[in-house]
């Protein structure tokens, strides 16, 4: 949830540098595709945007509206995506067969 207490700590680590001792990858910051894309449902979409990118988030995707509810495409500062997502109506049963 957005605007919880918990801290989230974020280790800076050089890109090119070894990812673990275990793989020869090396750290690589650059936008790219992950098995794991998140979702997170906001109750209002444009104060999220603004603070996820004011905390370093890119936003790729202006916010659309849809007839189920709003959506924005984003990256953290680390290459990966994921959406913020304000329902509107009834949510995505405004598309259900």
């Amino acid at each position: 949830m957005l605007g919880s207490s918990a801290p989230v700590y974020l280790l800076v680590k050089d890109a090119g540098t070894p990812a673990s001792g275990t793989t020869s990858q090396v750290r690589s910051y650059e936008r790219h595709w992950t098995p794991t894309h998140l979702d997170f449902v906001v109750e209002e979409i444009e104060g999220a945007v603004q603070r996820a990118v004011h905390a370093g988030a890119r936003l790729e995707k202006p916010i659309a509206t849809h007839k189920w509810g709003k959506l924005a495409l984003l990256a953290d500062p680390f290459g990966h995506g994921f959406c913020f997502v304000q329902f509107l109506g009834r949510g995505y049963d405004e598309i259900a067969d």
